[in-house]
């Protein structure tokens, strides 16, 4: 089982959006049949307005072939249109779970 982490830090004031969007997608992600991100906000830390999405998968091909699925989705692609004006960074970690 894989932990997958999108870490992104927004632009001041665009924090809500961002996490707007992330609970949109965890709907599509439902209808998918697979488990909704878990969406956390930095109460602090560096740097400030970071939102994290968080997915649990059993394999880095089946994240692989969703991903595929959701750029390949019209409601994904029009929810996440823009969404670089949000953030000014990011990056995705992949953690296994170990226990």
């Amino acid at each position: 089982m894989y932990l997958i982490r999108e870490v992104l830090s927004c632009n001041p004031g665009k924090v809500r959006p961002m996490v707007e969007k992330f609970k949109a997608m965890s709907t599509t992600l439902k209808e998918m049949g697979q488990k909704p991100f878990r969406v956390l906000t930095d109460m602090s830390g560096e740097p400030f307005w970071t939102v994290v999405a968080e997915m649990e998968i059993a394999s880095i091909d089946e994240f692989l072939e969703l991903q595929q699925k959701l750029m390949a989705n019209e409601s994904v692609r029009k929810l996440m249109a823009g969404y670089h004006d949000l953030v000014k960074s990011g990056r995705r970690e992949i953690f296994q779970i170990e226990g």
